[in-house]
């Protein structure tokens, strides 16, 4: 969920965007946006339908100008919403709707596509091509430049890719990071630091005994330097003692979600919890301080029974998001709830 106060020639106040994937069939999916300029009396504006597709995995959501735009990452959809996909081999010969797609919400009761992008369509990477235990390209997040003109998709195996959207109508590729061989792959999502000029991107991964070839371990944060988008340079990586560590104690290690603010980065770690690090020298991070949760276990009795493959359902930390603001750190536990810090 991301709120933004919106001023257009159609709304002005503020505006709550919603994502919204299918939990069981026939569900609506797709996002969601609401009116909370009074947050005690909050009132839906409209439903944005992906009918074939899973709905919106991750958005972003920003005023460019006089538009207020949603842009979403519909996980697949290339691959799913293909006009010759077949269900029962998962595989299809030409692409469907891209992964990423741009909304103009400008009036937030009619939100309208406006552009769109798919690296199958555009680049010819097909969807389950890749790398890793699990290859697979396709859009899980994005994240938007403080200009609103560069959308940056966080594209699995594919890696961080870099869109000009200066014309929302007409995403241009401009380049991409990537993967040595070795390596999972995975990028989950991103953040932008130092001006733009660098960009952090976290990739997750659960398999951290991955054999054939492939490099053993949890997922982490890698950093860029994108000055020039059509040619990331990576600058460093930064990884914890779990990171490696195996056998793996009860729990997940991989790095999820960044944030940052100035010179620090924060990061939802699950079981590491929330890890902060020092980014003033973006080549060489640091981390600086480290709030674990206690563990506890999966109220729902889903995660340790299903992922761990352990019927006691276990208690563990699993920190799955974090947010900064207003000198406080917010992070939510999937297992023990929300949790409000300060970093000292």
């Amino acid at each position: 969920m991301i709120v933004r106060r919106v001023r257009t020639e159609q709304f002005q106040g503020v505006v709550a965007a919603v994502s919204v994937q299918n939990c069981v069939e026939d569900a609506f999916r797709g996002f969601a946006l609401y009116d909370v300029t009074d947050p005690a009396s909050p009132h839906r504006l409209a439903l944005y339908e992906t009918p074939d597709a899973g709905g919106s995995h991750e958005i972003a959501f920003k005023q460019v100008g006089n538009h207020a735009y949603v842009y979403t990452a519909v996980i697949l959809s290339e691959l799913t919403t293909s006009p010759d996909f077949d269900p029962e081999a998962f595989a299809a010969d030409t692409p469907g709707e891209p992964d990423f797609r741009i909304i103009d919400a400008s009036d937030p009761r009619d939100p309208v596509q406006v552009g769109a992008w798919g690296a199958w369509a555009e680049l010819d990477v097909y969807p389950l091509a890749g790398q890793g235990t699990e290859p697979a390209n396709f859009v899980h997040s994005v994240i938007i430049n403080r200009s609103g003109t560069k959308a940056f998709l966080s594209y699995w195996d594919l890696g961080t890719v870099i869109l000009d959207i200066s014309d929302p109508a007409s995403p241009r590729y401009l380049g991409r990071t990537s993967f040595a061989s070795d390596e999972e792959g995975n990028a989950h999502s991103a953040w932008l630091a130092r001006g733009d000029h660098v960009l952090i991107q976290t990739d997750e991964d659960f398999d951290p005994e991955a054999g054939g070839g492939t490099e053993p371990g949890w997922g982490y944060p890698r950093f860029f330097d994108i000055s020039d988008p059509a040619n990331p340079v990576k600058l460093a990586t930064l990884k914890l003692p779990t990171t490696t560590q195996l056998p793996a104690p009860v729990g997940f290690f991989s790095v999820h979600d960044p944030k940052v603010r100035g010179n620090r980065a924060y990061f939802s770690w699950y079981s590491e919890g929330v890890v902060v690090a020092d980014i003033s020298q973006p080549s060489i991070p640091t981390v600086r301080a480290q709030f674990v949760p206690p563990p506890t276990a999966d109220p729902m009795g889903f995660f340790g029974p299903f992922f761990l493959g352990d019927p006691s359902n276990p208690p563990f930390p699993f920190v799955w998001g974090v947010f900064v603001e207003r000198g406080y750190v917010l992070a939510s536990d999937i297992n023990s709830g929300l949790w409000v810090l300060r970093v000292h």
